[in-house]
């Protein structure tokens, strides 16, 4: 079955009191949009049209970033949904098969539930829910299992206000037909909108079928202010932390790690308080992730340890039991097996061997305030504390870096390098520099 997505994304959503577009204010890391488009790509759709209209140039950055063959079409004006649904008609001219329309500020419905509306027996599908409060939603005019009309709430009367079936705005329906029926829509209500819920009423005066396919009330969530949006992400959370917990992956605090839309954690992996995991994060099983730490674009393999207090920014790649210590940040780095970068270092545009140990302190110098440049550390490289590493620069195999060097030229593989200046010992200079200082400081106080 062919199946096309209208995504709409017009809305300035005034309530967030943002320059930024309602529908790209983030959850877990990734826009509302994404989570929307997340859903519906399950479909395999063969069009996926965003209509944008406020910001609709970082909108239409957003959704291509996510899928390059997305269309994203112009609302100039917001006219309402049904007038939004209608931008799409061009994209979608010789689509022949099913057009689902979802909403880019309503990210969390389910693709088993979008699969329920493809796979329902009528010629429009409406989705519904039934809230704890139904308040100013739609309601739903069913007869049986029947859909007779969508209501709005303030063109709806006294009767219909107590009916407790709502719409959620998703809608399942042929192409061709979706697009007549919108032709059709007048403006004559309360709002002087289009309706998209509009169609249900013309369709069935038609003569054609509408049913309602029902989901839980969460699904149906839409995000119009901060505090919906903080809601929303605490919503997400507590279900993915669920979801990691009976994949076999460990929370010792479950409330305090944070995920990202694309977390990806295997299973007896341990993960300690307080971890933001961002976008584009991988960790294989058997890890342990400790407290306080923030991962980032990274890879962690099998048996690694991290930190507490690590920080793991993109292209970062661990290999398989490598450990990250406390108050380390790690860059654009590959490190290979069983090597250990344990206390108080920065790894930026390096790669370091197999069983090499990095001591504390040490810092690759990669930036020279134009251009990055690399560090090469072989395998079973020695790093003593306080060693700056001034890129480019190669640490051959098995090498070794006295305490306290600054490097800037190669080290071959077995040599040992030292690179600071000889220590010089004066005897009795610091009594008489102490005795100098307190004649000084006496001075001091009695012009005072």
């Amino acid at each position: 079955m062919s199946v096309a997505l209208i995504i709409l994304g017009a809305g300035k959503g005034t309530r967030m009191n943002s320059d930024l577009p309602k529908v790209l204010h983030p959850i877990a890391g990734a826009p509302m949009l994404i989570h929307a488009m997340r859903a519906g790509a399950t479909l395999d759709p063969a069009h996926t049209v965003i209509v944008a209209g406020h910001g609709a140039d970082v909108v239409t950055k957003a959704a291509q970033a996510y899928d390059p063959e997305a269309q994203v079409v112009l609302q100039p004006e917001q006219l309402g949904t049904g007038h939004a649904v209608s931008q799409a008609a061009d994209a979608l001219a010789d689509f022949e098969g099913k057009v689902i329309v979802l909403y880019g500020d309503t990210p969390f419905v389910k693709p088993e539930t979008l699969q329920a509306m493809l796979d329902a027996k009528a010629d429009v599908v409406v989705l519904g829910f039934e809230p704890q409060d139904a308040g100013r939603y739609g309601r739903l005019l069913t007869n049986g299992s029947s859909l007779e009309r969508i209501v709005e709430f303030k063109d709806s009367s006294p009767e219909e206000r107590k009916i407790n079936l709502c719409n959620s705005g998703v809608i399942c329906c042929n192409g061709p037909m979706l697009f007549d029926l919108l032709s059709q829509v007048k403006n004559d209500n309360a709002s002087g909108e289009y309706y998209l819920t509009d169609v249900i009423g013309l369709a069935r005066n038609a003569g054609h079928s509408a049913t309602v396919v029902t989901c839980s009330e969460g699904e149906t969530l839409g995000v119009n202010s901060r505090a919906e949006l903080a809601s929303a992400d605490a919503m997400y959370q507590a279900a993915a932390r669920l979801t990691l917990m009976e994949d076999g992956v460990t929370l010792v605090a479950p409330n305090t790690v944070y995920l990202s839309l694309d977390t990806i954690i295997g299973r007896d992996t341990i993960i300690e308080p307080n971890v933001v995991f961002g976008p584009d994060v991988t960790v294989e099983s058997g890890t342990t992730i400790r407290a306080f730490s923030h991962l980032e674009g990274c890879h962690v393999s099998r048996g690694s340890v991290v930190g507490p207090y690590a920080r793991l920014r993109p292209g970062a790649e661990l290999s398989e039991n490598v450990r990250i210590g406390n108050f380390v940040e790690v860059k654009n780095t590959t490190i290979a097996e069983g090597a250990k970068v344990n206390h108080l270092s920065y790894i930026g545009d390096a790669s370091i061997g197999e069983r090499s140990n990095i001591g504390a302190g040490t810092i690759t110098c990669n930036y020279d305030g134009v251009l990055k440049h690399r560090t090469e550390i072989g395998a079973d490289v020695f790093i003593g504390s306080n060693t700056m590493l001034v890129a480019p620069v190669t640490v051959g195999n098995r090498a070794m870096t006295g305490s306290g060097s600054v490097i800037t030229s190669d080290v071959e593989s077995e040599a040992l390098a030292i690179g600071r200046a000889r220590q010089v010992s004066k005897p009795g200079m610091a009594q008489k520099l102490f005795d100098m200082l307190q004649v000084k400081k006496a001075k001091m106080k009695g012009g005072n």
